[in-house]
């Protein structure tokens, strides 16, 4: 049994927006995909950490949750910046049952647990959503929904589950780093940036949290194996 965690597969099986367009490590991704996640096995379980499918809806998006569905272990999802088919989660727990997409789980103002550790998170926050008239409303939002999750787990080992990168360099959203730190999380894993992106992010120990960013095109469509 294992716990692995990948970010931004952007998806899109049902639509007309694949990332090949993009290039360089984007070509054939999800090919790439599918073999750094073939070493799944029906025991393990995969955090898939925002930006899913490209689907607008989730009639759309069905085809890449078909595709994750049949890969081996349980698959919990959040949500990403451009996962616009989300919707609330009795809509979309009740289209994975009538789908059969059995092995999909939903993270969102819950946690989940891997055996004694509790798995938390949100999509979190960004300063390209700071829109005005709306930014605050969304921002205390992520900030509830967070603090949510992180209360469900009580008393356990958490780790946390972000899209959005909680700090990296000029800029950190200091209310979602002092939620884990308030918390104990043990760790926190996060995706969204890309490309020459990935040379901002912080990676390593702040305040007795470890963060990692996972984000497919920086782990090379491999999947990062967090616990056995």
């Amino acid at each position: 049994m294992a716990l692995y965690t990948i970010g931004d597969p952007h998806l899109s099986l049902g639509t007309s927006k694949p990332m090949d367009v993009f290039g360089g490590a984007w070509a054939g991704y999800v090919d790439k995909l599918a073999q750094g996640l073939s070493v799944l096995r029906p025991e393990d379980t995969l955090v898939v950490a925002g930006d899913i499918s490209w689907g607008m809806s989730l009639e759309e998006a069905a085809p890449d949750f078909a595709w994750l569905d049949a890969l081996p272990g349980t698959k919990i999802l959040l949500k990403g910046n451009h996962d616009y088919w989300w919707n609330t989660a009795a809509k979309m727990t009740r289209f994975f049952q009538e789908r059969g997409f059995a092995s999909l789980k939903i993270l969102h103002n819950n946690c989940h647990l891997y055996g004694e550790v509790a798995l938390c998170g949100t999509r979190g926050w960004f300063y390209e959503e700071d829109k005005p008239g709306q930014g605050q409303k969304v921002f205390l939002r992520e900030l509830q929904r967070l603090e949510t999750s992180l209360k469900a787990a009580g008393e356990r080992e958490k780790l946390c589950f972000l899209h959005y990168p909680p700090c990296y360099t000029g800029y950190c959203c200091q209310p979602i780093l002092d939620l884990l730190e308030q918390y104990q999380v043990k760790a926190c894993y996060y995706g969204h940036l890309h490309g020459a992106s990935h040379r901002l992010a912080f990676q390593g120990s702040r305040n007795g949290v470890d963060y990692h960013l996972v984000a497919a095109d920086y782990l090379r469509f491999r999947p990062e194996k967090i616990l056995e």
